[in-house]
């Protein structure tokens, strides 16, 4: 379940590096939102939990785009002030849940609760369902990317933006394109993982290095090796976790950790391209 979370985040962020040619990182923030979000629709007005998830990606996605297009796009070209843009973003976003809800840890009831056994274990239905929702969102992301025309374009502007631009390809747009499935992604990833953890103002924070260092591990901008990436760091940190005492605060070192040892071996990522 942590490896599919883990991914459908991965994915986006490794789209916008390997297409938009940014480092975004309020990619998170957008998560946290539309946790909070679910959570304000669901819990605090007693909304339908489905309808709290639809207009909690739509909400999202409205305030992502936004902040791209007034915020992130007059300036995507320059790499320092976008990395200084990106976290003003994310601590606007943080502070602003701060103001509106409160910095209390706060939880969303499950879309499926109860539990079942397997072999003798007691596995919660709601992990189950965020696994199987993580990976047809996963194959869905693959299926489009690699068959339908727009994914094509997609990764011809990722390979070559300048070519693209000259054989008609409106780069613009197809950059807008991957900032929405990016947020897409962020906002499922959100929603499906809100029942399972408590909700906090900073949970942004604690997952974005383990998605940079799943990038870094995967190859910068390459979609197969962010889902591959994704499950060795998912079972990595699960693993700390639960086999060693205070794994829970061990877990971004061993992340790192594992990424010191994939660029020793690798500089370029497991599928990334080496470039002299």
């Amino acid at each position: 379940m942590t490896g599919g979370i883990l991914a459908l985040l991965a994915i986006g962020m490794a789209l916008q590096i390997g297409v938009a040619r940014m480092i975004n990182f309020a990619h998170t923030a957008f998560y946290m939102l539309a946790a909070y979000v679910i959570y304000s629709l669901a819990v605090v007005y007693g909304l339908n939990l489905c309808l709290s998830a639809a207009i909690s990606v739509m909400v999202t996605l409205v305030i992502g785009v936004v902040f791209y297009w007034l915020g992130i796009r007059p300036i995507k070209e320059h790499a320092r002030s976008l990395l200084v843009m990106t976290v003003a973003i994310a601590l606007m976003i943080q502070e602003s849940i701060v103001l509106i809800i409160g910095s209390d840890y706060v939880s969303t009831p499950s879309f499926l609760p109860g539990y079942i056994t397997l072999f003798g274990v007691r596995i919660l239905r709601q992990t189950l369902l965020t696994f199987g929702i993580s990976l047809g969102i996963l194959l869905l992301v693959w299926m489009f990317i690699t068959r339908t025309k727009t994914g094509k374009t997609i990764r011809a502007t990722a390979q070559d933006a300048e070519m693209a631009s000259l054989l008609g390809v409106n780069v613009e747009r197809v950059n807008l394109t991957v900032m929405v499935i990016s947020l897409a992604l962020a906002a499922i990833a959100g929603i499906i993982i809100a029942p399972l953890l408590l909700i906090d103002e900073t949970m942004w924070e604690r997952i974005l290095l383990s998605l940079m260092a799943i990038n870094v591990i995967g190859g910068l901008g390459n979609i197969k090796g962010s889902i591959i990436g994704a499950f060795i760091l998912g079972y990595v940190e699960t693993m700390v976790v639960f086999l060693m005492p205070m794994g829970a605060y061990l877990r971004g070192a061993f992340a790192m950790a594992v990424m010191l040892i994939v660029l020793t071996v690798k500089p370029e990522g497991l599928f990334g391209i080496r470039v002299e």
